[in-house]
Parts: structure tokens; sequence; C-alpha cells
């Protein structure tokens, strides 16, 4: 998993409330268990018509969100269905975080497994990010997880917080094999003990 310790990137408003994870990727592109591709896919119902053509009026569909890398949404972000393929689909995209007053719980929890950090504000900063992103590409956001502040285009500084061992995994890029993996010689160790005492297993 990437690490992720600072980002300064196009926010992107979308200021919906209750994107469900159907909106996010819709079921019809669940069938894959793989995590790349699925970028092209994300909000299909909102950024495309019928006929596949493109919504102008979609926000990551104007020039100046294409290469968004952080989402300031709306509140209960995430809600719906437990899918993983969600943040899949962000990632892919290219989000790397996601500001919201709210997520739904399985939601958040899959974001941080992902690589993508999701950060819940009050609703009042909220409305200052939200302002910021509507600037366009030139008012590029600063989210650091190493301080745990989300700087604005215009200075403006915001603290958050993220529990420590989620913000630990993050910043080194763990994820939960990454995890197991960081104890691969305690667990080689113990493997040859058991094999010793206990050939027959």
């Amino acid at each position: 998993m990437e690490k992720f310790t600072q980002l300064t990137g196009v926010a992107a408003p979308m200021p919906l409330v209750n994107i469900d994870t159907d909106m996010i990727i819709p079921k019809q592109f669940l069938k894959t268990i793989l995590r790349s591709g699925l970028g092209k896919n994300l909000f299909d119902e909102l950024r495309f018509d019928a006929d596949g053509n493109e919504n102008p009026g979609f926000v990551l569909n104007q020039p100046a969100y294409r290469q968004a890398e952080i989402l300031i949404a709306g509140d209960n972000f995430g809600c719906g269905s437990s899918r993983e393929h969600a943040p899949w689909a962000l990632l892919d995209f290219g989000i790397r975080c996601v500001i919201s007053t709210s997520f739904a719980d399985i939601f958040f929890n899959n974001c941080f497994k992902n690589g993508i950090l999701p950060i819940t504000l009050p609703q009042d900063v909220v409305d200052v990010l939200m302002e910021d992103a509507s600037r366009g590409a030139n008012a590029r956001m600063t989210v650091d997880l190493e301080r745990e502040v989300v700087t604005t285009s215009d200075g403006k500084e915001f603290a958050f917080s993220v529990d420590p061992f989620r913000r630990h995994c993050l910043l080194n890029g763990l994820d939960d094999i990454g995890l197991t993996m960081e104890k691969a010689s305690a667990i080689q160790g113990f493997e040859a003990k058991m094999a010793t005492a206990r050939p027959w297993i």
C-alpha cells in the first residue's frame, strides 16, 4: 500500500449528501476482484448518460477537476452496502483523501485499509473547504497527515485527528497484509519450532 504522508492537490467539491456506495461504484461493476480498472466507472451514473456520453455538469468531468486527488463531500458519505470496490474505484481514479462531516462506518474503515485518508470535520470547516475547492484547479489544498492539518489554497489551517494506529498504518503504507509481514521473522521462527516439536502436523 502506498504511504500517505502529505498530499497537495486539486480538491473537487461534491456537496451532495448521502452518497452511497452504489453511487460511488454501481453494482454492475462489482464482478472484478482486481483493485485496478474501476476508476473509469467511478460515479458512473452521475458522470455518464445512458449512451455513455459524459455529463458536462458533473464536477469530475469538468477540466479543472479531472485530476482531483481530494474530494470535499456532503454528509454521510459512503453509506449503503459494504462493498470494498468503492474505495478501490476512488483510489484508481486518483482520489487519496475524502473530507466530510460524517462517513458510514464500513466505508470509513475500508478507506484506511486501502490507502485513502477519510477526514471528518465540522460543518463550518467543510463549508470553508467546499468554497475553496470551488475555485478550481488553481486552488490547491494540502492535507498533512504527519501534522494532522488541512491547509486551504489561501493558507487557512484546520486541524483534524486520526486514530493513532490508523495514522501509523497510513504513514507507513501498511495494510492488513503489511502488518502481518512485519512479523514475518517471528512467524517463521514459530513455524520452525513447531516443525521440530510436532513434525506430524
